[in-house]
């Protein structure tokens, strides 16, 4: 049966199961930003980052410093960024200074007239690799969002990321190089050390979708169809597809415990209504939908995966993502991080469901 199972996800996923990996969890910008700085600052032959939004503020101005400085350095330093996510949040001098300062800077899918709906292709990517050595795969952009504002009361935005030495590095320099080659000359692949040296013991698999494949969803689909006890999902832009909605009701019903945690509030106000029409239908069968601040888009499931696209169609059809799925049975996790930061939130989603659950049964 393990048997079969690997062999499932690694045709769904396209990738196959990476041994001898140490990864780290990493939670919101206070651990994911400092980390990333650090791997920055110690990078001796490239920095290749890839990213759907760079802000134009005092935190996207502090990685830009970071970037700039260990390119005067002669270290190779590129920089992916999407059109679509730095439209009216980055500045043309922002680009312009980072190009000044050494870094080569690529732009995925700029607007073609020669192809009016080319714009739906675009690359929700967000991930660092340093040295060929050190990666890491998360749901957060860079910007102040993630990082809050005590003073004025802001919370920062909730997101997840990981963190991963090891052999699987490689696979991520190569997503990265992908991505690189569709906008110009391809990487001439002698930038990084040999990372295929064993670090730790997670076994896990690099995810690396493009657009029209839909390589997220069939994965999607697997984990909920093989999730035996738990499948607990955060997600910031939920608009569940049929097969998606379907496959988690089926899962539910059929004893698995289903949580589904989404934003109480959210940057794009039209989804909001869309993503609650949804949740009846989920609720009836018995996976329970609870609320958080502040949350951009990390997903933990069954496997772990951690990445940054959401589950409607757009999303999982016309979207470059990069996702980390952790083999549930290889080394321990660190403590899950879900149920204790929304105790109000599950218990409230629990009555809803009980509520719901009666009202069948009285019929």
């Amino acid at each position: 049966m393990r048997t079969l199972a690997d062999q499932a996800f690694s045709r769904a996923a396209g990738a196959a199961l990476v041994g001898g990996n140490r990864i780290r969890l990493l939670k919101d910008a206070a651990e994911n930003y400092p980390a990333w700085l650090d791997a920055i600052a110690h990078a001796i032959r490239s920095v290749h980052f890839e990213s759907y939004i760079l802000h134009d503020d005092e935190v996207g101005e502090r990685f830009a410093r970071a970037l700039i400085a260990r390119a005067r350095d002669g270290v190779r330093v590129r920089l992916i960024y999407d059109w679509m996510g730095g439209f009216g949040k980055t500045s043309r001098r922002f680009w312009r200074a980072l190009r000044a300062g050494g870094v080569e800077v690529r732009c995925y899918n700029p607007p073609r007239p020669a192809s009016p709906f080319g714009w739906v292709s675009r690359d929700h990517r967000k991930m660092l690799t340093v040295d060929g050595m050190v990666a890491f795969v998360t749901g957060l952009c860079v910007g102040q969002a993630w990082v809050g504002d005590p003073s004025r009361g802001i919370p920062p935005w909730r997101d997840t990321g990981v963190e991963i030495r090891g052999p699987a590095v490689a696979q991520i320099e190569e997503a990265f190089a992908q991505m690189w080659s569709l906008m110009g000359d391809p990487l001439a692949g002698d930038d990084g050390h040999d990372s295929s040296a064993p670090a730790g013991e997670a076994p896990l698999r690099i995810v690396s979708t493009v657009p029209s494949t839909a390589g997220l969803l069939r994965v999607d689909l697997l984990v909920a169809a093989l999730a035996r006890e738990r499948l607990w999902l955060t997600d910031a832009y939920y608009a569940g597809m049929t097969a998606y909605v379907q496959a988690l009701r089926s899962a539910a019903r059929d004893g698995v415990d289903v949580r589904l945690l989404v934003p109480n509030g959210t940057d794009i106000p039209l989804l909001r209504p869309l993503s609650r029409s949804g949740y009846r239908t989920l609720l009836e069968a018995g996976v329970l939908v609870a609320g958080a601040a502040s949350l951009w888009a990390a997903t933990e499931g069954a496997l772990r995966l951690t990445g940054a696209v959401g589950a409607e169609l757009h999303a999982v059809l016309h979207c470059a993502a990069v996702y980390v799925a952790l083999d549930p049975d290889g080394a321990p996790r660190a403590v899950d991080r879900f149920s204790p930061e929304t105790p109000g939130d599950m218990a409230l989603a629990q009555r809803v469901q009980a509520q719901i659950a009666a009202a069948q049964a009285a019929q």
